[in-house]
């Protein structure tokens, strides 16, 4: 007799073991990095461009150097006393035991690059420029990353104040050229033979208020006393506007040399502003050094540098003297962008080739490719089969005419030009289309991005 089963007689059967699904995290960024996605090259476009024809036009010349490279170039060209070295830098010792970083900045690969290179034996002074990514482990923060861009350009081999002058007005140029108004920011750091008169004054001043300082300066102190100006604490920098003023201290041909710079920007008419507290965060830079800020004053700046005279030697070169700078493409993109700056758009497609059935799309493939040959710049998304989806894509991309190709105009050796303003379409020979796409697109003009 079978009896029911109840919880007590039920028979047993054994239990499927549960398997255990893995929960994946998702890749996120290095914390500090950015992606640069399609919708900002636009932006990054235009201040390249605009870097790109400025060099053209003052005659300088593109170079990159690599992004890796031994650690004692930055610790000999910027000094071991600088953040840039005692905070930032990215520094490690690979599989051959070579101390390497990552560059924090360009000069100093370039002073390298201009002594391996033999460059003294060009003719001078060489202009050379470069527009890259940098690393610096700083703090994160609103544009500001730990890998960042920058264009740079530097003249080697010329000591008169006109290579100081023709840098500071391309800076100014650039800066006109992206519709960004900016204030140039200029002071003298002197020279090894009047800076440590100016540098025991400065530390005389500072001792009284040691009390008072942030640790950062207390250290610059003894180390780098000329960074006590360049701090970024408020109380510091009330301390730092009553300090006594470098200018004042400068030897006979220091003097003469930013005199005469100052004239020549008077001759060009370019303004500037005299500011006897600024000083640069590397130890490298000798006499001008300059600074372009934005609307807000002192914020940061968008661009800045200044001549080192002494670098080259000092790093095993013949003695050539220099002066460069070198700006951040995110903060001038970001300035871009918070003063509503109109940009150009890149060009839009010509036209859009649209098709309709697998032996359609074969042959669009290859008309595709005639067409851009052509110069005529083509859209197309030939994994749409719908006419409507192809069609809606056009209206997107805003492209003036579209081709549509399907069996029918297979078999009669036509193709359909459609008007995307106002929906006329006409029937065109397939071996007359080229032709008849460059005349209709003869008035096409780019739009801008504001």
């Amino acid at each position: 007799m079978i009896t029911p089963a109840t919880e007590k007689n039920k028979p047993t059967t054994p239990e499927e073991p549960l398997v255990k699904v893995k929960k994946v995290v998702p890749p996120q960024l290095v914390r500090g990095m950015h992606d640069i996605l399609p919708v900002e090259w636009p932006w990054w476009s235009f201040v390249m461009s605009e870097v790109g024809d400025l060099a053209q036009i003052y005659s300088f010349e593109r170079i990159e150097t690599p992004a890796l490279e031994k650690t004692n170039l930055f610790t000999r060209a910027i000094g071991a006393a600088t953040d840039v070295v005692e905070k930032e830098m990215y520094s490690f010792v690979d599989q051959s035991g070579d101390h390497l970083s990552l560059r924090p900045e360009y000069t100093a690969g370039l002073a390298r690059a201009y002594i391996e290179h033999g460059m003294h034996t060009w003719p001078q002074p060489v202009k050379l420029y470069a527009l890259g990514s940098l690393f610096r482990h700083e703090r994160p923060q609103a544009g500001r990353y730990r890998e960042f861009w920058q264009f740079d350009f530097e003249i080697l081999g010329e000591a008169s104040p006109t290579a100081d002058c023709q840098l500071i007005v391309v800076a100014a140029a650039l800066f006109e050229s992206l519709h960004l108004p900016v204030t140039v920011q200029i002071n003298s750091v002197g020279c090894p033979n009047c800076r440590p008169a100016y540098r025991t004054v400065l530390q005389d001043y500072y001792r009284t208020k040691r009390s008072v300082l942030c640790e950062d300066c207390k250290r610059r102190l003894q180390r780098n006393p000329l960074r006590l100006l360049d701090c970024k604490e408020e109380a510091d920098q009330a301390l730092a506007r009553q300090a006594p003023q470098l200018v004042d201290f400068l030897c006979e041909p220091c003097h003469t040399h930013f005199v005469r710079l100052l004239e020549y920007l008077d001759e060009v008419e370019l303004a500037y502003q005299l500011n006897p507290y600024l000083v640069r965060g590397l130890d490298y830079y000798t006499r001008t050094v300059f600074e372009v800020w934005g609307p807000e004053e002192g914020k940061s700046a968008l661009a800045a540098g200044g001549r080192y005279d002494n670098l080259i030697a000092e790093l095993g070169g013949v003695p050539t003297p220099a002066v460069g700078f070198a700006g951040g493409v995110e903060r001038v993109v970001s300035e871009l962008k918070a003063r509503q700056v109109g940009i150009p758009l890149p060009p839009p497609p010509d036209l859009f080739l649209a098709c309709l059935g697998e032996t359609a799309r074969k042959k669009a493939i290859r008309l595709f490719e005639d067409l851009r040959r052509q110069g005529i710049r083509v859209a197309e998304s030939f994994t749409k089969d719908g006419l409507k989806s192809q069609l809606e894509i056009a209206n997107r991309l805003k492209v003036k005419f579209t081709l549509v190709m399907g069996q029918k105009e297979l078999t009669d050796g036509t193709i359909i030009v459609r008007d995307m303003e106002n929906g006329i379409q006409e029937i065109v020979d397939q071996q007359k289309v080229v032709e008849e796409v460059q005349k209709r697109l003869a008035t096409h003009q780019p739009d801008t991005l504001a």
